[in-house]
């Protein structure tokens, strides 16, 4: 009598267990789809240029995952009648739920926030600025997680933080290249030679193009000629690096050679050179503007016109330097005078008498 009694006592206890765990499904399950339509009503009613729209996009996952790690916590929590294991296992479960859902949602967040600042529509940022303090947060966020694990799994962080320092030393010797590309990266988003997007050139090196990437260990430029160009870091601490995307103005200089016969109509012909160069609207008057007689040269009377455009544009310059190369063409036509090439003059002295003979 008494085993029967046992048996419906376990069997009891089993459909009781059983049925606990399909109603915290059941819950777990409404817990998830309230949360996921709260969510999804909040962003229908923001802006999608809004900003929280990234706190909201970046939210769904992580807490979702959080949920699941409370309900595994409850239902440790409710079999430890029936096996001998600690409450411990449940908090462990918990408090790591916690901790990665957090650090999930913080790198969700920033991986939307760089997706945001990256966009081309968004060019006003400094995005090699934005790019390095995103890269900053990320190492801090694996960081921050590693040593919550290790924590609840009982490391001493003190012991880690100490054996870091002396392998510390260790992987710096070993990996001093490694270091000294990190340090330069570190150089490079402080004083800022340059940004992605610019065009660099060091007169020092064969190094020519757009940036397109600066990461910790090197920095990506794609060449005039398409071609991808990566360069160590460390390299930008000794060479000379010459950025002309900052330039403020084009400079125009070019050398004009005029025929010996047109020498009388020299001066008026730069004169006139210079008053249109000071009253064109695609050269900025502010800047240094020289039209001067410059050399005797073997075959012609060179002048020279020194002068800045307005626009830094590589396409718009040359149209601007065209426009004013054939205003200056039309000026040396219009006084009746000719540019130079190279001639040769033969001169023959008792013509005269060579005819006779």
């Amino acid at each position: 009598m008494l085993d029967i009694f046992n048996k419906n006592l376990h069997f009891n206890s089993s459909s009781i267990s059983l049925l606990t765990i399909l109603i915290l499904i059941i819950i777990y399950a409404i817990i998830i789809f309230v949360s996921n339509k709260i969510i999804d009503k909040l962003q229908k009613k923001l802006n999608e240029e809004d900003k929280r729209q990234i706190i909201l996009s970046s939210i769904k996952k992580p807490l979702n995952f959080f949920f699941l790690a409370c309900f595994a916590a409850i239902i440790i929590t409710f079999f430890q009648e029936y096996f001998s294991y600690s409450l411990n296992i449940a908090h462990k479960i918990f408090t790591i739920g916690l901790s990665f859902s957090i650090i999930w949602f913080g790198w969700r967040v920033i991986i939307a926030y760089e997706n945001y600042f990256t966009d081309d529509k968004k060019s006003k940022y400094d995005l090699t600025t934005i790019l390095a303090i995103i890269k900053l947060l990320k190492a801090i966020l694996i960081i921050v997680f590693l040593l919550m694990i290790l924590d609840q799994f009982g490391v001493s962080l003190s012991g880690v933080i100490a054996f870091g320092g002396i392998g510390g030393i260790a992987i710096g010797f070993a990996a001093k290249d490694l270091l000294a590309n990190f340090f330069g990266a570190i150089m490079l988003y402080l004083d800022r030679p340059f940004s992605v997007g610019d065009w660099i050139k060091s007169p020092d090196r064969e190094i020519e193009g757009t940036v397109t990437h600066i990461g910790w260990r090197l920095t990506k430029i794609r060449t005039f000629e398409s071609r991808m160009l990566y360069v160590p870091n460390s390299i930008f601490s000794n060479i000379a690096i010459e950025n002309p995307s900052r330039m403020s103005n084009r400079r125009i200089f070019e050398t004009i050679g005029l025929r010996y016969n047109d020498i009388q109509k020299a001066g008026v012909i730069i004169e006139k050179i210079n008053k249109m160069l000071e009253t064109h609207q695609d050269i900025d008057n502010k800047k240094t503007l020289m039209v001067n007689l410059n050399k005797f040269n073997e075959f012609s009377v060179d002048f020279f016109i020194y002068t800045f455009t307005k626009t830094t544009n590589w396409e718009e310059f040359h149209q601007v330097k065209e426009k004013i190369l054939l205003e200056i063409s039309d000026i040396i036509a219009g006084q009746g005078a000719e540019m130079a090439f190279p001639t040769s003059q033969v001169k023959i002295d008792n013509l005269e008498k060579l005819s006779l003979k």
